[in-house]
């Protein structure tokens, strides 16, 4: 059995999501020995170096922080062997080469938003809400050579609200995921982690990277495959769609929206407005459009936007 303080810990990740783990961490008097996130990046019109959520977190705590480009480089292995770590946590990160995830004794886990095996990927929490998914989780597994595929730890689950958006869900899950954490790093210090393999012929759907493809709605679908990309995209990165008002074209983001099931006669994509509201005609129904953004504008609410701007006759989502 090893004691709490005898855990020399090496923790890597980069978003917000990964901050409030290792918060937890260190709450809990964890020793952690080294951050590794990513390098600073330029952004901005000013091109300004951004540092990521969990850099600029572990400047407060006083942490050593790597910040390698090749983790593969001699230079960035040298320093992480010379924390030595005796385990290593990753919440949303990069793959690691070999050399990295073996180099701890008590090796190398990895949280992830999801029920594996199902969603293994980039973006766990958006597609299950996007998929129509009714509940989630997330897991705990050691890492292997490929992505997400390692031995199960441990699960937790959750159920997704008929409501709920990619934030609000990302918000519960990175709260579940540091009580799961937890749970690992005592059952290791305890010596009793029993891994199960994640089974190899299970159907599972993937996370897809998201991009400017998977994240369109198409208005000729059905009005809850347009709602659940709504929503599973809201607030980041955002479902878009492309605006016909009298002679504009323009690319538009939808980050909140009801949908009304009921029985009409317009074509799908025709937008229906008046002084309060907008709804965009669908298969089953409307899509009430609660918050948008146009192209150059900052985002608002559908009355705020009235208040200025005008929907024609004709206008239409395409």
């Amino acid at each position: 059995m090893t004691k709490k303080r005898d855990l020399r810990i090496v923790f890597m990740g980069t978003p917000e999501f990964a901050v409030t783990i290792l918060d937890t961490l260190i709450e809990q008097e964890y020793n952690i020995v080294g951050v590794i996130t990513a390098p600073d990046k330029p952004a901005g019109r000013g091109r300004k170096l951004n540092k990521s959520a969990i850099k600029e977190y572990a400047e407060t705590k006083g942490l050593t922080i790597l910040q390698p480009t090749n983790l593969k480089s001699e230079a960035f292995l040298e320093e992480l062997k010379s924390l030595n770590a005796n385990l290593q946590i990753i919440v949303a990160f990069r793959m690691l080469p070999k050399v990295v995830w073996q180099m701890p004794d008590h090796g190398t886990f990895n949280l992830h938003a999801s029920l594996l095996p199902n969603y293994r990927g980039a973006a766990p929490i958006n597609w299950a809400i996007i998929n129509g998914e009714t509940k989630t989780g997330v897991s705990t597994f050691f890492i292997d050579e490929k992505i997400d595929t390692g031995e199960m730890i441990f699960q937790d689950e959750i159920a997704i609200e008929p409501n709920e958006t990619a934030g609000s869900l990302h918000d519960k899950l990175m709260y579940l995921g540091s009580n799961l954490v937890l749970k690992t790093v005592k059952a290791i210090a305890r010596d009793t982690v029993q891994t199960t393999p994640q089974p190899e012929d299970a159907i599972s759907r993937t996370a897809f990277k998201l991009n400017k493809d998977n994240c369109k709605i198409d208005w000729t679908a059905s009005i809850n495959i347009i709602y659940n990309k709504i929503r599973g995209l809201s607030p980041y990165p955002a479902a878009w769609c492309q605006l016909i008002n009298g002679e504009d074209l323009l690319d538009v983001k939808i980050y909140t929206a009801e949908k009304e099931i009921i029985d009409h006669n317009f074509n799908s994509g025709t937008i229906i407005s008046t002084k309060k509201e907008v709804k965009v005609a669908v298969k089953e129904g409307y899509i009430n459009i609660l918050d948008i953004k146009l192209p150059g504008k900052r985002t608002m609410d559908i009355k705020s936007l009235l208040n200025g701007y005008t929907f024609k006759t004709e206008a239409k989502m395409l």
